[in-house]
């Protein structure tokens, strides 16, 4: 799930920022995983354009100290809502970037945080369609600020707007000029792994400022839907929607551990993450030292290719999701069919973890 502002007018977080990968597997007795003499070609289903949608464009320039205007509907990385995914090392493609945003062109108000990306693979040469698949493309605005940031809510602070309220706190408190300094990037201060800033020396990181200011400002009992989902997506979007919580009730805080954990100074955040090795016997985990999202196993294959990515482990309670492995295998859930990449002949040699 990617997340990021509705409006960038004040103060940014996140900026639109889908990152797509796809692998091609080659069906066989001996399945190979290929990258050359074929292309994969990308596109958002029923959401074309992203300028006047939201007004990232409009403030991009100031927030990430770009040289010149973003041009409309392209992404940081020059990435648009439809090209050619990119071959990578390690047999994969990928497309970095991509500025989608959770709002359809037929709809371009209601937030659908369940785009449907749409792949299509081509004979390099000839252009023939070989294959097609339609993975989700999930993004979210969802960010419930207003739970503490309201007119009237700290210090008695009120400008009409959850955003300005925040930026005049953060000046009441800090000592900073933000509201003069309009739209603030928050990560150009405090560094972000998941930006790739490095902020300003002797300023927390974001993550770091984030959980250790809010920790003891939610309200009891202290629950996901109290404590994750006020900030991150949330009750609408169901961020966590994966067959763990589902199937378990195993919530972010099982994972992550709670907001104090968070909040610890020696945690290096996008990179210190939960492992399924954890929990789970060796054979089940991911790569040493590598993050679950990286990882690979049978095959050579990322792990989330089969079981999906990160707190959408399937079967997900998000149809979206389940859409790409039920036109696969015929059904829901983890890709266990063997003969969506051996054929019909079944391999007799040991499977996946064994």
């Amino acid at each position: 799930m990617h997340c990021l502002n509705r409006n960038f007018e004040n103060l940014a977080v996140l900026p639109p920022f889908n990152t797509l990968y796809a692998e091609v597997i080659k069906q066989g007795t001996r399945p190979q995983v290929i990258t050359t003499g074929v292309t994969v070609e990308y596109s958002i289903e029923g959401n074309t354009y992203s300028a006047g949608k939201i007004n990232f464009w409009e403030n991009a320039q100031k927030l990430f100290g770009l040289s010149e205007p973003l041009p409309p509907d392209t992404g940081l990385t020059g990435s648009r809502l439809a090209g050619t995914m990119h071959p990578q090392e390690g047999g994969y493609f990928k497309i970095e970037g991509v500025p989608l945003v959770p709002f359809s062109d037929a709809e371009p108000t209601i937030e659908q945080p369940y785009q449907i990306a749409h792949l299509t693979l081509k004979d390099a040469v000839t252009g023939e369609v070989l294959a097609e698949t339609r993975p989700v493309a999930p993004a979210s605005t969802e960010m419930h600020c207003e739970t503490c940031h309201s007119d009237g809510q700290r210090q008695g602070i009120a400008t009409g707007n959850v955003e300005t309220n925040i930026l005049t706190l953060h000046d009441v408190k800090e000592g900073t000029a933000l509201m003069d300094d309009r739209p603030v990037l928050c990560a150009g201060c405090h560094s972000s792994n998941a930006l790739g800033t490095v902020g300003q020396a002797g300023v927390k990181n974001l993550s770091l400022a984030m959980h250790g200011l809010h920790q003891t400002a939610f309200p009891r009992p202290n629950t996901m839907e109290n404590t994750c989902y006020s900030c991150h997506p949330g009750q609408q979007t169901q961020c966590l929607r994966d067959v763990m919580y589902t199937k378990a009730n195993i919530t972010c805080t099982r994972c992550h551990g709670d907001m104090a954990a968070l909040a610890n100074p020696a945690r290096n955040p996008w990179v210190d993450e939960p492992r399924c090795g954890s929990c789970h016997e060796p054979r089940f985990a991911e790569q040493s030292g590598t993050l679950y999202r990286n990882s690979k196993g049978h095959g050579g294959l990322f792990c989330a290719t089969c079981h999906g990515s990160p707190h959408a482990i399937l079967a997900s309670s998000q149809p979206a999701d389940n859409i790409q492995n039920i036109a696969l295998q015929g059904h829901a859930g983890t890709l266990t069919e063997c003969q969506v990449c051996h054929g019909p002949e079944v391999p007799s040699g040991p499977g996946p973890h064994q």
